[in-house]
């Protein structure tokens, strides 16, 4: 697509040379230790520190620990997106590395990059790997430093989905406005049978400013505007 648009598969995007035909492929985890920032949160992480729950707090408070000290006047919330000690409270791996994710990794992967390795934390509707049900089958397609797509194999076990849409019910209840709803329609259409099933989505619009160079998606996005609800034209 790049060479038909653009006639080579290296484009320009906010000022930084992107080339679509090199890809890298990383883990969440591992994208975590390429990237953590030394200079504000200390030491590089190994794998084995974003292994288990007790490791990762461990890290999360050498982290806060190392970025208070340098900023005493900032807080960590504005970085993690949440107050890290809710996260520690609520002891959920998975959701705690994929908060420092986006926190230390995502603005950096600005060439085309593959992350893998999702927590089943946050991948509801994703089905978990059969030798560590604490991952899912899924990974992300990160271009230009934000998402361009998402991709899983579909859970098909309704059980498993139900108890999934309940924690995240949970979670919902606890304050997490992203959390996923109950969908008892979808739950009861794979009681019925669902076959092994994967997809992707990619956005189109994100994709389009890419290769155009674009700085903002309403330069590129189909429908601009919409029309209010009941309007005759």
């Amino acid at each position: 697509m790049a060479r038909e648009v653009n006639g080579t598969t290296v484009t320009t995007f906010n000022d930084l040379e992107i080339d679509l035909g090199k890809w890298e492929r990383l883990t969440m985890r591992g994208a975590i230790v390429k990237w953590w920032p030394e200079d504000l949160f200390g030491p590089r992480p190994t794998l084995n520190d974003l292994r288990s729950v007790e490791s990762i707090a461990g890290l999360l408070d050498k982290a806060i620990a190392a970025y208070t000290r340098k900023n005493p006047s900032n807080t960590t919330t504005e970085i993690f997106g949440t107050n890290p000690a809710a996260l520690k409270a609520e002891g959920s791996a998975g959701k705690t590395i994929a908060a420092i994710f986006e926190a230390v990794a995502e603005e950096h992967l600005i060439q085309p990059t593959i992350i893998y390795e999702f927590p089943t934390a946050v991948s509801p509707l994703s089905k978990q790997k059969p030798d560590d049900p604490d991952w899912v089958e899924r990974f992300e397609i990160y271009i230009g430093g934000f998402e361009i797509g998402n991709a899983f194999s579909e859970l098909n076990d309704p059980v498993e989905q139900q108890k999934r849409f309940e924690d995240q019910l949970a979670q919902r209840a606890a304050g997490d406005e992203e959390a996923h709803q109950m969908d008892e329609d979808y739950v009861r259409a794979l009681m019925y049978g669902l076959p092994p099933t994967g997809g992707e989505g990619i956005g189109i619009d994100r994709l389009v400013m890419l290769l155009t160079g674009s700085k903002s998606i309403r330069d590129v996005i189909l429908f601009p505007l919409m029309r209010n609800t009941g309007s005759s034209q």
